[in-house]
């Protein structure tokens, strides 16, 4: 099995990067943190894909999971309200200290 940088629980911020062209991050989401939901398989690099540029690199998935009230300042729902998303490793950064040893 390869290794994963993240693991489930791990705290993360998801780069604030405002890249030209076909990315597959949001910009919504860009400069929040979150965790590690879970661990997803490694795939083709999109981003790289898209133009034909990309020659087999593959990279990890996860899901990460952002508070909703953290993403929208007027957000009126429940605390506990959560968004999950799929965001490839090149996009997140460690937040040092904060894992959640779940496993």
């Amino acid at each position: 099995m390869t290794s994963t940088r993240f693991r489930q629980g791990d705290a993360v911020r998801i780069s604030e990067r405002y890249a030209p062209g076909h990315v597959r991050t949001p910009v919504y989401v860009r400069g929040k943190q979150g965790s590690i939901e879970r661990v997803l398989p490694r795939f083709i690099n999109p981003e790289l894909e898209a133009y034909g540029v990309n020659e087999g690199t593959e990279t990890q998935l996860y899901r990460v999971r952002l508070s909703q009230s953290s993403l929208w300042p007027d957000y009126e729902g429940q605390p506990s309200d959560v968004l999950e998303l799929e965001i490839y490793e090149h996009w997140l950064e460690p937040i040092p200290n904060t894992t959640n040893d779940e496993e």
